[in-house]
């Protein structure tokens, strides 16, 4: 199974208002050597949505040849527009991804029709490995197990789901429904160790961008069947799981970066600065962790 374990949801380094290459790959060296199981940038930990195309293009560019065949790639490629995504699509198979998280559509409320049309028309455009991301809190839309289950049967290149409803019901389903080797990736940390005790397949992580090593480590004891030893890691680390929103992501997570070191904390409006409040909390649960 290509995706699979503990993947890091990026954060985007920026400095004076331009991506920060230097301290982008620094972070990238960071993740591998700790031990993490995947990368995925472009997504929306790594604030995607301000991007020009020229930067998430480089973005991506740039992880592929930092990661060098060490750990898969899965570069985000969704849009809310379907010839868009096949255009971004198209990009990170040339640039070498080894495959494609493609966001349900935004804003625009597709039936599951509209989904399930929608997710063919890149599969057929494009032969790379892709991945469904269902997070009806950001986009107003539910990928349903149905309609997975359908496009997963029907497309052999739809190999998985970021599944980031936080409805265990749901993803419960969603394994229940899916082909025997669809891997099905939780999308919200707290519900990374319930989706595997399920039979998912692990966790695009934001956690990761602070401890990548222990969310990795995580996966593995369950993987060697401690689900003892996978729980209290999940215990440990949940502090920061709920740290990371605070406010929303990759605010706090950019925040903690900076504060250990690895970036500065520049954010792109319409995101700003975190408040004081989650600040001194933010900092509080840092230190509790001796991350700083």
């Amino acid at each position: 199974m290509l995706f699979s374990g503990a993947m890091t949801a990026l954060v985007t380094p920026f400095k004076n208002n331009a991506l920060d290459e230097e301290a982008y790959r620094n972070f990238i060296e960071f993740q591998i050597t700790e031990g993490i199981h995947g990368l995925v940038p472009c997504g929306t930990t790594g604030e995607s949505a301000t991007l020009s195309h020229e930067e998430h293009e480089r973005v991506i560019e740039i992880c592929i040849d930092q990661a060098k065949g060490r750990v898969p790639v899965l570069a985000g490629a969704g849009s809310n527009n379907t010839i868009e995504a096949i255009r971004l699509t198209r990009f990170a198979k040339k640039a070498g991804a080894d495959g494609a998280l493609l966001i349900t559509p935004y804003y625009n409320k597709p039936t599951q029709e509209g989904l399930f049309q929608h997710y063919k028309a890149i599969a057929e455009a494009v032969d790379l490995p892709l991945v469904p991301y269902n997070v009806p809190g950001r986009t107003g839309c539910n990928l349903l197990p149905e309609t997975l289950a359908r496009l997963a049967k029907a497309f052999p290149n739809i190999v998985g789901v970021k599944e980031a409803t936080g409805d265990m019901a749901q993803g419960s389903k969603t394994l229940s429904s899916c082909p025997q080797g669809f891997s099905v990736l939780s999308g919200d940390d707290f519900t990374a160790l319930p989706l595997m005790a399920l039979g998912g397949h692990g966790v695009i992580s934001v956690t990761s961008n602070l401890v990548p090593g222990r969310m990795a480590a995580m996966v593995n004891a369950f993987r060697k069947g401690d689900g003892a030893g996978a729980a209290r890691i999940h215990h440990e680390v949940f502090p920061l799981h709920e740290a990371m929103f605070f406010e929303s992501n990759p605010i706090p997570a950019k925040t903690a970066l900076h504060l250990m070191g690895k970036m500065e904390a520049e954010l792109r409006l319409p995101l700003c600065s975190i408040g004081a409040a989650a600040k001194e909390k933010l900092t509080a649960v840092l230190r509790q962790m001796k991350l700083i």
